[in-house]
This record gives structure tokens, C-alpha cells and sequence, in this order.
């Protein structure tokens, strides 16, 4: 991308440096992306404004090679038969908000059954422990972060209080 500096006697060049994406910065990633594209006046072409709108070939194939810079070599070969820039964004969008909307289930459910758990009059106090531990570390895992004083404060609620 270049432009005028104002002085009349020579031109600025900017150059982007596309963000890479991996398995945890879509959102981020996104956003970039977007702002790269729309600085280069090709945006459009991911995003028309109209359904009638019409893309010129060279802004949707750059657009296309902006998104192709920002991905890695696994997710390319994947994508590789996308033939407009629109294709392999919205293919990438429902991959990745797709398992980020799992994920959220995922640790929504282990919330729950968190909340829900009671230490047995049967349990050791141990075996408890570590079923709490479990679940704890598949939350921490899928991107929760649950403090660890609350984990002791439920460990606290949950046991009987014979062995308080």
C-alpha cells in the first residue's frame, strides 16, 4: 500500500505484517484481518456491502492472498480450492466459532455438574478430591479460569461435616 506523504517529492510504503492464526486467536485474529483488508481497500470483497454488489477480480484475489499470508500450512491445503476471498473467511468462521460455541457448552456443563457435585457418605475424602480436580482441570483446559480459592471453597461446601 502506498501513498502520497504529502510533500510531493516522493512516497511512503506501509507494510502490513498479517497476523498468523492458530487454534486459540481467531477472535483477534478476525478483527485484524479485517482492519488489514479494509486499510487495502479490499475488504469488499469478504464482505460486499449489497448482494449486488460486484467485486473486482484483482481486490478479491487480493484479498484472498491476505487471508492465505495469515493462515498456517495446514488450514491452506484445506482451503486451497476456494476460489473468492468470501469462501475460505466464511469457512474459517464456522470452524472456529463453531468449536469456540463447544467449547462454551462444554464448560457450561462442567460448571453445572461442578455446582452439583456432594462429597458421599461412602467417598473418601481423596477420591473426592480428585473428581473435583477433574473436572476442574478439563474447565482450565478448555480456556475456564476458575480461581483456585473458589475450587477449595466448593471442596469446603461439599464435604460432610464429619470430616471438617
Amino acid at each position: 500500500m502506498t501513498g502520497n506523504n504529502g510533500n510531493g517529492d516522493k512516497e511512503s510504503e506501509v507494510t502490513l505484517h498479517y497476523p498468523m492464526l492458530s487454534r486459540s486467536n481467531y477472535g483477534a485474529w478476525a478483527i485484524k484481518m479485517r482492519v488489514f483488508m479494509q486499510a487495502q481497500g479490499v475488504w469488499e470483497a469478504v464482505e460486499p456491502k449489497t448482494q449486488m454488489t460486484v467485486v473486482e477480480v484483482k481486490k478479491d484475489k487480493m484479498a484472498l492472498a491476505a487471508i492465505y499470508q495469515g493462515i498456517p500450512e495446514d488450514l491452506l491445503l484445506s482451503l486451497a480450492e476456494k476460489r473468492t476471498a468470501k469462501e475460505p473467511w466464511d469457512a474459517l468462521k464456522t470452524v472456529f466459532m463453531g468449536v469456540d460455541r463447544v467449547k462454551t457448552a462444554i464448560i457450561q456443563t462442567l460448571k453445572t455438574e461442578f455446582e452439583a457435585m456432594t462429597m458421599k457418605e461412602t467417598e473418601g475424602v481423596d477420591d473426592f478430591a480428585v473428581k473435583i480436580c477433574n473436572i476442574v482441570s478439563t474447565m482450565r483446559t478448555l480456556g475456564d479460569t476458575i480461581e483456585e480459592s473458589y475450587v477449595v471453597k466448593k471442596l469446603l461446601r461439599a464435604v460432610p461435616p464429619k470430616f471438617l
